[in-house]
């Protein structure tokens, strides 16, 4: 009889042991799942930053997303058409699977001058999974912004959308997919956009180089080795070096260069650099100035590892990669910012690191926000006029590039050292392991935006969080008969 009791007691245990360990696991399992269907505006939660809490009616009351656009009457003054297309691309020499737009990748470089309106037709071809395109760095209007299930529905095959915004900026920006956005970019969907000042070029020879690696072969501009560019003794020239792969890269020469300006916005008051390498991040852009030696020697300006970009003629050998990285904290001169981060009327905490769970109800070790996992991470709200400080802080062992779409934010300090340097404005930011950021910006462009890791694989597992205005409602949503998927 005690026998019985006491194997029944065993099992009763054994049981209650099991029910604590599955209970929370099916609990956890069934909140990381999402509907087939749903707007980003009700998943994770809302975050203050410590400001005012107001009305967040998303219903019909809400200034829908849609309508923050550009005066419709105003006619184009820039008009670009692209047609995508999905079909094998000749990188190096091989066939690759891959994405065009308008038969080549990258697609046409856009060229516009400050204050011009650009509006660019987009028609989806051939791209099975639908296409939508990003202005990366680009303020654009909040419809515009290319995100597909939250700025607009993804472009079907045989569909078509048109953007329209005004280059206010000067600068070098890209634009790329931003539905099933980790495959299409790394495809090669994307492309070039410059905006020079109303007078035209500053520079006598001004370059492009947009890095990219198509299975596993460096390109700049898509080609394989280096690009060769004609410049003479004296001249001044300004390289515009976009990263458009996933990770960081590095940019050097053999001859001092000045960095003219990071993510569109001009270094004020920049130095020679000499044995320093640059780092950029993936989706951010670095504009590189050299004077052309007197003597007629060539210049080789290093866009990565793998690529670069030679000046003049000749073919100059490969200069050894420093071994320091320039210091953009403390680079240039300063100057007035605009706005006081000392009114910040909201501190955000982005916290970056890994932890077991599930996403999507799969289990695994996945990227956190502030402790949560993808769906239930932050949603940063605020106001119109709102000062932002924003703390970041990456423990989760690997670098993330972290980029902020509407907005360019302007760093502070890095792991608790101010900036003393030229202002240095961002919207593509390379968050080492074990470093923290605090950056700030203004809230001036109302919408809902991404904030999310642009190593785009990490995206897709779930790095991504949400910017949204008080009164901003979006009538699109991830998935649905759309198929939306912007990571």
């Amino acid at each position: 009889m005690a026998g019985r009791f006491s194997t029944r007691a065993r099992l009763i245990v054994s049981i209650v042991a099991a029910l604590a360990i599955l209970v929370p696991l099916a609990w956890l399992w069934q909140s990381s799942l999402v509907p087939n269907s749903y707007s980003v505006t009700g998943m994770g939660y809302l975050d203050y930053g410590g400001g005012p809490v107001g009305d967040h009616d998303h219903g019909s009351t809400a200034r829908s997303i849609s309508d923050i656009v550009v005066d419709p009457a105003r006619k184009a003054d820039v008009r670009v058409d692209l047609a995508a297309e999905q079909q094998n691309l000749t990188i190096g020499g091989r066939s690759v699977p891959g994405y065009t737009l308008n038969g080549t990748s990258p697609g046409p470089t856009i060229t516009a001058h400050q204050g011009q309106l650009v509006e660019v037709h987009v028609r989806n071809a051939s791209v099975k999974s639908g296409i939508a395109l990003h202005w990366h760095g680009v303020d654009v209007p909040a419809a515009m912004d290319g995100v597909a299930g939250v700025t607009q529905d993804e472009i079907p095959v045989g569909g078509e959308f048109t953007y329209r915004f005004v280059a206010d900026q000067v600068g070098t920006y890209w634009y790329h997919s931003h539905q099933v956005s980790n495959e299409q970019v790394i495809g090669g969907l994307f492309g070039s956009l410059v905006v020079l000042p109303k007078n035209g070029r500053g520079e006598a020879v001004d370059v492009v180089a947009a890095a990219h690696t198509y299975s596993g072969t460096k390109t700049i501009n898509g080609v394989a080795g280096d690009l060769k560019v004609p410049a003479k003794p004296g001249q001044q020239v300004r390289v515009r070096v976009i990263n458009t792969d996933n990770g960081p890269i590095e940019t050097w020469a053999d001859t001092p260069f000045r960095v003219l300006a990071i993510d569109g916005y001009a270094v004020n008051g920049p130095t020679d650099v000499a044995d320093h390498a640059m780092t950029i991040t993936a989706g951010g852009r670095a504009d590189v100035g050299v004077t052309m030696p007197s003597d007629g020697k060539p210049v080789r300006v290093q866009v990565s590892k793998g690529t670069a970009v030679i000046l003049g003629s000749g073919d100059p050998a490969t200069p050894p990669q420093p071994t320091t990285a320039l210091d953009l904290l403390s680079y240039g001169s300063p100057t007035a910012l605009g706005f006081d981060p000392a009114k910040a009327t909201r501190h955000f905490d982005y916290s970056i690191g890994r932890r077991p769970g599930f996403v999507r109800g799969v289990p695994g070790l996945w990227w956190s926000i502030n402790g949560h996992l993808y769906p239930n991470v932050p949603m940063y709200v605020v106001r119109e006029g709102d000062v932002v400080i924003m703390h970041i802080d990456n423990h989760s062992g690997q670098v993330h590039p972290m980029h902020l779409h509407g907005h360019h934010a302007v760093v502070l300090s890095r792991n608790g050292v101010a900036a003393t340097g030229s202002p240095w404005w961002i919207d593509s930011l390379n968050v080492l392991e074990d470093e923290t950021y605090d950056i700030a910006f203004v809230a001036d462009n109302p919408g809902i935006w991404l904030d999310h890791c642009h190593h785009l694989k990490h995206a897709a597992q779930g790095m991504v969080a949400h910017l949204m205005y008080e009164g901003v409602r979006t009538p699109y949503k991830v998935g649905g008969a759309a198929q939306n998927r912007p990571e």
